[in-house]
């Protein structure tokens, strides 16, 4: 009864995925979840009586159509709304609106600099040329640089070709690009600091760097590399919530014949002779497989779920250095009603978009130093939004549901654990951010839950709370992730495979690193593939 083709560890949007492919393929799979929901990180949860949260991930942008397509995600009742646009509230009392409408937007842009506002067309080219760059290459295996096989030597070349179509000064710029901070990218076309704010935000999400950091520039990209119908850039709710993406992705599984486990925490990989032959529970249950896939982290999946003495030195050893830094909260808050901003009418286009409070780089900066000094940000950067404007699914009528995404926030406090005073704390901070741009925010909250790196560690095994599986440095992305030599979702023991965000091509809700390990599974099982590669509708 308990033995399977493959058993997937997780049921996260990427275990998911791995899962529904390895089963339209005909093999016999079997999710295993800790927790008594699915989702991982992807979930909807009734938390207060009428209100629905998306308690981790709220927005949905990076999903690949690719996959929504090939799993009939819509027809398993995935529905994507998309929103526009975006305010950033000023100390000095103005406002401003990055609205969808390009002629509404230079007109705003205008108002606060002419100059910014002719920059804007030459940015958003500059940037989608890193987009087109690096979208083709979303749904396919990283090369391996030092190997000389020669399927292996033609993935590289298939690189190296895209990248010396964009010439010398291309590849120079694209090398730049990868490796400088985000506030220096932005200062190379803009001159207002409300404008270079607002944007810079992109740029550090979920990221334990700030705006002058290196590499953060190559964060606002990843951000920018998903699309909603076709609108690359844009950015949409789910509607029911973030759950509504792995429930679909569970309705494809299940629709081909998988199976999906709860209250199935497992406690370890079983090797044999350097091979995999299934998994232990921690309540003493075994499952026997041949092929086991971990959607977990690279540093859960080797120092906790493996034993030491399984692996090659070298991989401990690296997993042990992998950067899975937490630098993020958030907050979930039901309301009585919709809050009154500062300087923004409730029925401007803009209440539909997202909502930020800094003004300034050096503010978020500041921001970024508290983290480095082992303490929840006191000006914290919010990323907010009203998801109930567009999804009246998530609050009861006439009521409103409110996601607040926090940065930053470190996963120890001085060297030791959270306490719930801590968290306190770190709640009030954000609380008093927005009051200070809303004046009847206070009376309108009905409930409130907050996660800090403590909560989202131990209820959806995020370590430290990274949200991306470990960091998005240049270290750490295409043939480095999670390490040079266990980039391609293979293990260091046979029949052991890795599909979670620790994976090329990394964070989000993008389920390429699921479909991707699925591929490289059923080619080592000499199995037809079943799943899409390339983008068909670039």
């Amino acid at each position: 009864m308990n033995e399977y083709d493959a058993i997937v560890i997780g049921a996260g949007h990427n275990g998911l995925t791995n899962a529904a492919y390895l089963a339209r393929a005909g093999l016999k799979v079997a999710v295993l979840e800790r927790n008594p929901y699915i989702g991982g990180a992807t979930v909807s949860r009734e938390l207060h009586e009428g209100w629905t949260y998306s308690n981790c991930s709220y927005v949905c942008s990076l999903l690949r159509p690719e996959i929504a397509r090939d799993l009939e995600l819509p027809r398993h009742g995935l529905q994507v709304v998309p929103y526009g646009g975006g305010v950033t509230f000023m100390q000095n009392g103005d406002i401003f609106g990055k609205y969808p409408e390009p002629e509404r937007r230079y007109r705003e842009m205008q108002r606060h600099s002419r100059r910014d506002a002719d920059a804007w067309q030459r940015y958003a080219a500059d940037t989608m040329k890193q987009t087109r760059l690096i979208r083709p290459f979303l749904m396919k295996r990283p090369p391996n640089p030092t190997s000389l096989r020669p399927g292996r030597l033609r993935e590289l070349a298939e690189y190296g070709a895209a990248f010396g179509e964009m010439g010398e000064a291309g590849l120079a710029d694209t090398m730049r690009f990868w490796t400088k901070s985000v506030a220096d990218y932005l200062e190379e076309f803009f001159e207002t600091d409300v404008i270079k704010a607002h944007l810079a935000g992109s740029g550090i999400i979920g990221t334990a760097l700030g705006v002058y950091s290196p590499g953060t520039a190559y964060v606002l990209l990843h951000h920018y590399m998903g699309d909603v119908d076709g609108n690359v850039g844009s950015w949409g709710f789910a509607r029911g919530g973030m759950g509504a993406v792995s429930g679909a992705l569970a309705a494809a599984l299940q629709s081909y014949g998988g199976e999906i486990i709860s209250d199935a925490d497992v406690g370890n990989i079983m090797v044999s002779g350097g091979k995999v032959t299934g998994v232990a529970l921690r309540d003493g249950r075994e499952f026997r497989s041949k092929i086991v896939v971990s959607n977990l982290d690279a540093k859960r999946t080797f120092l906790d779920l493996m034993d030491e003495g399984d692996l090659p030195q070298t991989v401990v050893q690296r997993a042990r250095n992998f950067k899975i830094r937490g630098s993020s909260g958030k907050l979930n808050i039901a309301l009585d009603g919709l809050p009154t901003f500062n300087g923004l009418d409730k029925k401007s286009r803009l209440m539909v978009g997202d909502f930020h409070f800094h003004d300034s780089l050096p503010r978020l900066e500041r921001a970024y130093d508290d983290w480095k000094n082992e303490t929840w940000s006191k000006d914290p950067y919010l990323d907010l939004l009203i998801p109930s404007l567009f999804d009246p699914t998530v609050a009861p009528p006439g009521k409103h549901m409110m996601t607040v995404f926090v940065q930053y926030a470190p996963p120890k406090i001085n060297g030791r654990e959270w306490t719930d005073e801590d968290k306190a704390g770190f709640e009030k901070s954000v609380l008093d951010q927005i009051s200070n741009y809303s004046p009847d925010f206070r009376d309108l909250i009905v409930h409130c839950e907050t996660r800090t790196p403590r909560e989202l560690e131990n209820e959806v095994g995020l370590t430290e709370g990274n949200i991306f599986q470990g960091e998005l440095t240049f270290d750490q992305l295409l043939f480095n992730r999670p390490f040079p030599g266990y980039a391609q979702y293979r293990g260091p023991v046979k029949g052991m495979y890795m599909c979670g965000s620790a994976t090329h091509p990394g964070g989000g809700v993008m389920a390429a690193p699921g479909a991707n390990a699925a591929r490289e599974i059923l080619a080592d099982l000499r199995e037809p593939n079943v799943v899409p590669e390339g983008y068909a509708d670039d």
